[in-house]
């Protein structure tokens, strides 16, 4: 028996999945990502992100971790999501979510 990072048994074969976000790379290509958390820290909000990777890597369920800011156009409520550089927030961000999510992911370090 496998388990599903999704932990919805009752998903029905070829459902759209809504928790799945399309965002471009620095060359501009899409790709999916699985939405899994938003973790606030330090007065900023981050979001978790599964690449919904087609192959299998080496990197296969390594997530990644975006600032989630929001556009200050009073026409559009778009979010943007930011990249980080700093290790230190990364890592504490990762923390938080591996200790909220201890019971539903095996977490390899």
């Amino acid at each position: 028996m496998s388990e599903d990072l999704n932990n919805n048994d009752n998903m029905n074969e070829g459902e759209e999945l809504d928790n799945i976000l399309v965002l471009n790379d620095e060359d501009g290509n899409e790709v999916e990502f699985e939405f899994l958390d938003i973790i606030e820290y330090d007065g900023e909000e981050y979001v978790v992100l599964l690449p919904v990777e087609e192959e299998d890597d080496d990197e296969a369920g390594e997530v990644v971790i975006l600032k989630l800011e929001d556009n200050d156009d009073e026409d559009s409520d778009e979010e943007s999501y930011v990249s980080v550089d700093d290790e230190e927030v990364l890592n504490k961000v990762f923390e938080m979510f591996k200790d909220k999510f201890k019971d539903e992911f095996n977490f390899v370090d």
